[in-house]
């Protein structure tokens, strides 16, 4: 196959990934887009594919070598298929199903009228359109079916109690199963699942990353079972993100003087260099925080990022509130680059395409305070004190589970903590 053949295959690759996540139109993905794509193939094949990788193959950075055929068999992994050679041949066939005889390019010696051919054009675009509403409704249909099936049974046991990496081994029973469609989803996305053998009992996955997870198990495409898994942090976990299991850092190296810390020399140590790409950088605290709810709580944190040379000339950061089946994401950047960010509350998404989110901007040289009050699910984002943002979500409230820093090259946290009936828990 030809580069440009390549190419149009991988196109149609992208494509049908494009369709299984149906985040809307790729051209519109942010960066925490790529992060949770990079997240969720992970899961899916075991190999993690770089946010910059992902970013290279969707045409949002510029790059002029090919991917490599690592990269082309997890894409491929993922779209549903055994590796790249397996969805290029498939795709070659699709293609000659679809077109047989003359190239589509050619017309026949006897053209039909403009006006015709665009009316029939408009007639199969809509049956296409109604075909995929009238499958994605009878899907939906089925996938959120009987719940907790008595008839199944299912539970995920941790290897270990506290930290990563953690094997957890899922016993299911899905005797009672019509067909052999017999799924286990390992996190809250019912798109990624795993296959599993109806006649076995048993199905084991190491989690690289500490999270809170509704499991699932599905059959006859139904949800018949769920267990909610958390995979918890041991206090404080530095991490840098890598291709497969991310590297890493030793607590005594990140966990000083009342804060968290990741500089040059921690950096150095483990060979991780600042140019010409910064490493990606993570913090987790995940925990059971008792009765703390994102409905009704007051959240303060300080942090840097001092990392301002190269590609991380805008220092972006999010710091991320982890609750159960949701999520609160809150952005900062270097006041020049506040053009593009994008703030998450439980569902409810503002980017800055439509809405100011200026106040977001600051010197992430120095220390910068952020504070979140939520009351009665209205919240109110304070930057250094300043007010930046208010708004609301229509989510049914949940239990806050745990806490996440992200960002590039160097940086540090201290003076976090959340306040909520009159109780302090000083992380």
């Amino acid at each position: 196959m030809d580069r440009n053949g390549k190419r149009s295959t991988l196109r149609m690759c992208l494509l049908l990934i494009e369709k299984k996540l149906d985040w809307g139109d790729s051209a519109h993905w942010v960066n925490y887009d790529f992060e949770r794509l990079s997240d969720e193939v992970n899961l899916a094949t075991g190999v993690r594919l770089s946010v910059t990788t992902l970013k290279r193959i969707w045409g949002k950075l510029k790059y002029e070598s090919d991917p490599t055929l690592t990269t082309l068999n997890t894409l491929a992994q993922y779209a549903g298929y055994t590796d790249w050679r397996s969805f290029s041949h498939s795709g070659e066939n699709r293609t000659s199903e679809v077109s047989p005889g003359p190239p589509i390019h050619v017309f026949p010696v006897n053209p039909i009228p403009w006006k015709s051919r665009f009316f029939w054009f408009l007639l199969l675009l809509s049956i296409i359109v109604s075909t995929y509403a009238l499958t994605s409704i009878k899907t939906k249909k089925r996938v959120t079916g009987r719940a907790n099936d008595s008839s199944f049974s299912f539970r995920a046991n941790k290897v270990v109690t506290e930290g990563v990496p953690n094997s957890v081994v899922f016993h299911y029973d899905a005797r009672a199963a019509k067909t052999d469609s017999v799924f286990i989803v390992q996190t809250w996305d019912s798109k990624r699942k795993r296959k599993v053998s109806k006649a076995q009992q048993v199905h084991s996955a190491i989690y690289y990353y500490p999270g809170y997870f509704r499991t699932k198990l599905i059959a006859d495409d139904q949800v018949v079972r769920t267990h909610d898994l958390q995979i918890t942090s041991d206090g404080w976990l530095c991490l840098a993100e890598s291709e497969g299991m991310p590297l890493y850092f030793k607590k005594k190296e990140c966990v000083k003087n009342g804060g968290i810390e990741i500089n040059e020399a921690v950096l150095k140590k483990y060979q991780l260099s600042l140019h010409p790409q910064a490493p990606r950088i993570r913090i987790f605290n995940q925990r059971d925080f008792k009765d703390l709810r994102n409905d009704n709580f007051t959240f303060e944190t300080s942090v840097k990022n001092d990392s301002k040379a190269g590609t991380n000339a805008c220092q972006y950061m999010q710091v991320l509130i982890q609750c159960k089946n949701d999520v609160i994401i809150l952005p900062l950047t270097a006041k020049a680059c506040v053009g593009k960010l994008s703030l998450s509350v439980c569902g409810t998404v503002v980017n800055s395409e439509n809405a100011d989110l200026s106040g977001f901007g600051a010197d992430l040289s120095r220390w910068t305070k952020l504070r979140v009050e939520a009351v009665n699910r209205n919240l109110t984002i304070y930057v250094n004190d300043a007010k930046v943002y208010s708004l609301s979500f229509k989510h049914e409230p949940a239990a806050i589970v745990g806490l996440q820093y992200r960002f590039n090259g160097t940086g540090a946290v201290r003076e976090t903590r959340f306040v909520a009936a009159g109780k302090v828990i000083e992380l």
